[in-house]
């Protein structure tokens, strides 16, 4: 980690919101720590993010986080593939999907839908666009409306990866159901 986190904040604002991320998580993550302890003024723009993606969106809870799966594994964010995969473990068959989600295309496990809509994120991933044959397979599965919320859903995952990443936050341990090292998603 190249940025210590902060173990004990001083303000009381910023000690209550450590108590909500503990009592969220069970821990306060690091991110947390690093990152909204030394900037306070993003916590609201991550809490209408996580608002907009756990409440407003209209994809299913499922396919948002598969799509955060693959774009998190892509940019071998450790933090990231391990709280996706601590918010599949209640559910076996979504948590064996995330564990596989970089073969999708080739795994029988995703289905036809969720093939076409990880198939745009990866290719949106590596080129930022994606090709008019992919984006005809999208349309086959989707609305218009859930197309860019798919678009969204990838474009804020890019967002959490550039943040951890680069500054070395790796996995909490979130989902110790099944520790696994982040490995980088081949392209489909």
């Amino acid at each position: 980690m190249r940025i210590e986190p902060i173990e004990t904040p001083r303000s009381l604002k910023m000690k209550l919101a450590y108590a909500f991320c503990k009592r969220r998580f069970g821990k306060v993550v690091t991110p947390f720590k690093v990152v909204s302890a030394r900037v306070p003024a993003i916590i609201p723009v991550y809490q209408a993010i996580t608002k907009y993606m756990t409440r407003e969106s209209r994809l299913a809870p499922s396919l948002l986080l598969l799509i955060q799966s693959y774009t998190a594994n892509r940019n071998a964010c450790g933090f990231c593939v391990d709280i996706t995969a601590s918010f599949a473990a209640g559910d076996p068959a979504l948590l064996e999907k995330v564990w596989r989600v970089t073969d999708f295309a080739n795994d029988p496990i995703f289905t036809d839908g969720e093939r076409a809509a990880l198939a745009y994120v990866a290719e949106v991933t590596e080129r930022h666009e994606a090709t008019d044959a992919t984006f005809a397979e999208l349309k086959k599965h989707y609305t218009d409306e859930q197309i860019v919320e798919i678009t969204l859903a990838n474009a804020v995952e890019h967002f959490y990866n550039l943040v951890n990443k680069p500054l070395g936050i790796e996995s909490d341990g979130l989902c110790a159901v099944r520790p696994r090292a982040v490995r980088t998603a081949t392209p489909a």
